[in-house]
């Protein structure tokens, strides 16, 4: 059986979400390849990279009451691997979101859905320094949720003060940050697929961190 990761690889390049070239992320750092789950969406994948999540998540035997899918692109995601999950589990899978700007009118406030006594997984598309999580985090505890874990397509194994950024968000939240690959697995995937020169460049990029 493939390994989910190879999975996820093949349909980020066919869908240009996984970018290879020089880029400049949001913090300044230099990196050779960049990571965009949007194009899912534009290409029509998202049905497929729910399958993955939902994968994962029935696989980690985790137990939680609610989905959140921090805006933006955290919403489609959450609302996809919910109806994904309901559709293999004869429970439903409630999700919910927030906002960038508070609501005056209507329900109001930041948040659509319930997170008060509830039991919460946070879905995002990637993790890189973990500072949208933690905000996820403080969102869901202020509004009186409990996080219980973490879900990222893509983990990029960034290192921050010596450590992994999962491993630092393990250790001051104690939430595992699960992810359907890591960058270090494209290595062996470009490997496989005879792209040495994508495993090299990827693996001195790792190296250099």
């Amino acid at each position: 059986m493939q390994k989910k990761e190879d999975i996820f690889f093949e349909l980020a390049l066919k869908s240009n979400s996984l970018l290879l070239g020089d880029f400049t992320l949001k913090s300044g750092k230099k990196s050779p390849y960049f990571f965009n789950v949007g194009a899912f969406f534009n290409q029509g994948h998202i049905g497929e990279l729910a399958e993955l999540y939902a994968d994962v998540i029935l696989e980690s035997g985790l137990e939680f009451d609610l989905i959140f899918g921090p805006a933006y692109k955290g919403i489609p995601l959450a609302a996809a691997i919910s109806t994904t999950l309901n559709l293999r589990s004869s429970k439903p899978f409630p999700f919910a979101f927030d906002r960038k700007e508070a609501k005056s009118h209507g329900e109001g406030g930041s948040i659509v859905g319930e997170l008060k006594d509830k039991r919460v997984l946070i879905v995002d598309d990637v993790l890189t320094a973990g500072t949208a999580l933690k905000q996820s985090i403080d969102t869901i505890n202020s509004e009186g949720g409990t996080v219980v874990g973490s879900l990222v397509a893509l983990d990029r194994e960034e290192i921050l003060h010596g450590a992994l950024a999962r491993d630092i968000i393990l250790n001051d939240f104690s939430i595992d940050v699960m992810s359907i690959a890591r960058i270090s697995q494209l290595v062996e995937f470009f490997y496989l697929s005879d792209r040495e020169e994508e495993a090299t460049t990827i693996k001195n990029y790792l190296t250099n961190l």
